[in-house]
């Protein structure tokens, strides 16, 4: 009897055990789902606040008083990229990624030292990227804290990062408002070579593209840009 007492307690213990997982392996999915929810409802927002503030600045030729950067640098200020230093195939690309649909645009990077301005949609495909960058997958979100990864096509928006130096301000509009980071470093790596792209406790921005710029075919390595928020420029509303 004993043994058999002993055996029913060890069995409800492991069935316990199986019960609590299962309800903190639910708990993990639901916060998770719920996460991803907010993050989607905030870009969804974002787009019908900016399409509504395009449509009144379509009929009075001006944007709204009370419209932020951020609602109009994506669709009204970035305007027509300066395809001088693309690739004339790229430039066919572009065109043609004019007639299709893409994801929403989450943020407006802006170079000044080498005159990028270009709008950063959710995800990377190549379709996203023939038109603008594009959010790594698995990589923060312009008004996320963590390393925003942001990739773009060497002969396109990107070839123009092959001038640009340490210290350059790097200006990103994003949900929360306009933020402003400065260039800390540059790195030419390995295709594989995933370090840079790590998530990072302060907000940084990474930007990546194929390297070298002027390669005939796939490129073998990959142009790294990281850059450091400026907490003196940090949007405080």
């Amino acid at each position: 009897m004993p043994v058999r007492l002993d055996a029913l307690v060890y069995r409800s213990g492991e069935l316990l055990c199986y019960a609590a997982g299962i309800v903190l392996s639910g708990f993990f999915l639901v916060q998770l789902a719920q996460g991803e929810v907010e993050r989607q409802s905030g870009i969804s927002e974002f787009q019908q606040a900016a399409d509504a503030h395009i449509a009144e600045s379509s009929i009075t030729g001006q944007p709204p008083a009370d419209a932020p950067a951020t609602e109009f640098a994506f669709e009204q200020s970035v305007g027509e990229p300066d395809t001088s230093l693309w690739a004339p195939g790229r430039v066919a690309d572009y065109q043609a990624s004019l007639q299709a649909e893409l994801p929403p645009v989450v943020g407006v990077l802006e170079i000044p030292s080498v005159g990028v301005k270009v709008p950063v949609y959710q995800s990377n495909s190549e379709l996203v990227m023939d038109r603008g960058a594009g959010i790594i997958d698995g990589m923060a979100y312009p008004h996320e804290p963590g390393n925003i990864g942001i990739s773009g096509h060497r002969d396109g928006y990107f070839r123009a990062l092959k001038d640009i130096k340490v210290g350059d301000p790097i200006l990103l509009e994003t949900l929360e408002g306009p933020k402003r980071f400065h260039i800390a470093a540059t790195e030419i790596v390995a295709i594989g070579d995933k370090r840079l792209l790590r998530d990072t406790k302060d907000q940084t921005v990474t930007l990546v593209t194929c390297y070298p710029f002027y390669f005939v075919g796939h490129a073998p390595k990959r142009f790294i840009v990281t850059a450091q928020l400026d907490t003196t420029y940090v949007n405080q509303n």
